[in-house]
């Protein structure tokens, strides 16, 4: 069996139209949606992916999953039950998390990246910490970390630093920042989903065929479980996370 491979997301991918939003999930609009999986694991709940769709507003309904985006173009305005809004422009990220009370609301065309955790496990989503819609700061403080051990590494052991974001009532799926100073680590198959987008430096990853790939700031990519892994910066890099580490069993 092949194992899967790092994918670079491309915001000009070719993408598929997907089923109607249902009329009883819509105050407004009769939005048309496509999309794009670079990742789709039923056995795990995670989805990642390119999604564009025209104008629409949602009802006023808890979300029904986990949710990070990197809107791409437009603009959506996130309105809660609590009357908080949240306005989210092209080059923004943010979280919505499941079970939260919201309406979306765009008024014109957006496309965004995408991560999803369909979390299946009945765990009550609504007392994790940030339980709220969140627009990310990428420059966010972040707090020492701890590095890999050194028999993982080629080289010597990095600084590392790190802030979560949000952490899902399963503590399987979050969202956050990481930085590191150069480092490389031994080849390995990832036992985590992770979307990386890359705020600062640079990164050589696996390309799965037997070379290399290089992703820099601005680049968004997604290594998934099992695909052959080996991180060799040269040079500190700063990375927004969306990362699904399956528990056993």
């Amino acid at each position: 069996m092949t194992a899967p491979m790092i994918a670079r997301f491309d915001a000009n991918v070719t993408l598929e139209r997907w089923d109607d939003v249902p009329a009883a999930e819509l105050e407004s609009g009769t939005p048309v949606q496509n999309g794009y999986f670079y990742v789709n694991d039923e056995t795990t709940g995670l989805m990642a992916g390119v999604w564009d769709c025209t104008a629409m507003t949602t009802v006023m309904a808890p979300y029904s999953v986990n949710e990070f985006m990197i809107l791409l173009e437009g603009e959506v305005t996130m309105i809660e039950e609590d009357g908080r809004e949240t306005l989210v422009r092209a080059g923004e990220s943010f979280i919505i998390p499941k079970g939260r009370v919201c309406q979306w609301k765009q008024p014109g065309y957006v496309k965004k990246f995408f991560v999803i955790f369909d979390d299946k496990s009945g765990a009550d989503p609504t007392g994790v910490a940030n339980f709220q819609v969140q627009k990310i700061d990428p420059q966010a403080a972040l707090s020492p970390a701890a590095p890999p051990a050194a028999d993982t590494l080629q080289g010597p052991v990095p600084e590392w630093s790190d802030h979560d974001c949000f952490v899902d009532a399963t503590g399987q799926w979050s969202v956050g920042h990481w930085r590191s100073t150069a480092f490389h680590r031994k080849p390995e198959n990832i036992g985590r989903h992770e979307l990386m987008h890359i705020v600062e430096g640079s990164v050589t990853l696996p390309d799965g065929k037997g070379g290399t790939q290089r992703f820099s700031a601005g680049d968004t990519l997604m290594v998934p479980l099992g695909a052959q892994y080996e991180w060799n910066s040269a040079e500190p890099v700063r990375k927004l996370y969306c990362s699904l580490v399956p528990k056993a069993g």
